[in-house]
């Protein structure tokens, strides 16, 4: 009982340092630059928090969660876009303007209400992932074959995006103006969107850990190691799956749509198959299997891209490559796994040897000198 409360004292502790540092310490001790690119790398964040769910604990290899980053994505820049042009004026956003587009898309308008734009957000890319991971799981589609699979839907989305001119074409969307009423270019209303990405961070942290704690996710990593014998104990694994698969894509859609205001632009290049890894490797350094640890690495990589690419434009690739192929070949369960490693090492020295085995050590020693 006592270690079931110190338990819980430990996780609301980390929460209480994790709200701190994020609402107290880093506004104070940050630029808005940084602060600004902090919350980018926060949405990063995020979207490792549903890849670890869905890899770590499911072992689904999702190679694909830049599609619902971009779904998510896109839809709040066509609202921004339209409360921009109706602050204009205008009929149409302005780069429909200047492609010769003088009446909104029939799939943009219903993007023009504040309530249907949240809940396309929460709902479309939910809704996709509910659809494809019962056509593939329910066919016990999985492993290298489902990567591929995910993986080649980024490749698909992107390519469908740059061939649309209502949605920017390769150059995507930009240039926004106002978030909900807000003006972007004021520096109270852009602290505000760190704010709502640190909690939304905190709030999807929380709702991670309950699942995984909970009895669905003792379900969900029995699915992981022995999916047969789940199959064979009365539970179908393809509906387990469907749930880690539609959370990671509703987390990675909420991330890309606190993306565009913070950042300012969404293009195919932040939806393909690039992203898509580079989202696969912070989970993988950090440590999939954990809670923490895909948030700390997709965090971790993000700013080492940002700063390393500074110096070393050319030169980061292949670092990432290099870093990602160490820590899978070398380290499976990532940072977070070398200090429970270590951790585990420093209580096993710190133990006392059990009496009995140091009886029979003495008495194989008398034996042999005998």
């Amino acid at each position: 009982m006592k270690d079931h409360l110190s338990d819980h004292w430990k996780v609301y502790a980390g929460f209480a340092v994790a709200a701190a540092l994020l609402f107290g310490a880093a506004p104070a001790m940050l630029s808005d630059f940084r602060l600004n690119l902090l919350g980018k790398f926060l949405c990063f964040g995020i979207v490792a928090v549903g890849i670890g769910l869905a890899w770590g604990r499911g072992g689904m290899l999702t190679l694909g969660q830049g599609v619902y980053f971009g779904l998510g994505a896109y839809i709040m820049a066509m609202h921004l876009k339209i409360s921009d042009a109706e602050l204009r004026g205008d009929d149409v956003p302005d780069f429909m303007q200047i492609a010769g587009i003088r009446e909104l898309p029939g799939y943009w308008k219903p993007f023009a209400s504040p309530v249907v734009t949240i809940l396309g957000i929460l709902f479309v890319p939910t809704l996709i992932a509910v659809l494809l991971g019962f056509g593939v799981f329910k066919r016990k589609v999985k492993g290298a074959y489902f990567a591929i699979l995910s993986q080649a839907l980024a490749a698909a989305f992107a390519i469908l995006l740059i061939g649309q001119q209502t949605t920017g074409g390769s150059n995507g969307l930009n240039r926004f103006r106002s978030f909900f009423g807000l003006a972007l270019n004021d520096p109270v209303n852009r602290h505000l969107l760190f704010y709502i990405a640190a909690a939304t961070l905190l709030i999807v942290v929380a709702l991670t850990r309950q699942l995984m704690y909970s009895r669905y996710g003792e379900l969900l990593v029995a699915v992981r190691d022995q999916e047969e014998r789940v199959r064979f104990l009365g539970y179908d694994p393809a509906n387990v799956k469907v749930v880690a698969y539609a959370v990671a894509a509703l987390f990675a859609s909420i991330a890309g749509a606190l993306f565009v205001p913070i950042v300012g632009i969404i293009s195919p290049a932040d939806v393909g198959i690039v992203p898509s890894i580079a989202f696969l490797i912070g989970v993988a350094i950090g440590g999939r299997t954990t809670l923490l640890g895909p948030v700390l690495g997709a965090i971790a990589v993000a700013w080492a891209q940002t700063s390393l690419s500074e110096n070393f434009p050319s030169g980061w690739t292949y670092a990432q490559g290099i870093l990602f192929i160490v820590v899978v070949g070398f380290f499976p369960a990532g940072l977070a796994g070398l200090g429970a490693l270590f951790r585990w090492r420093r209580r096993k020295s710190s133990d006392p040897a059990p009496t009995g085995d140091i009886d029979e050590v003495s008495t194989t020693k008398v034996g042999a000198s005998s």
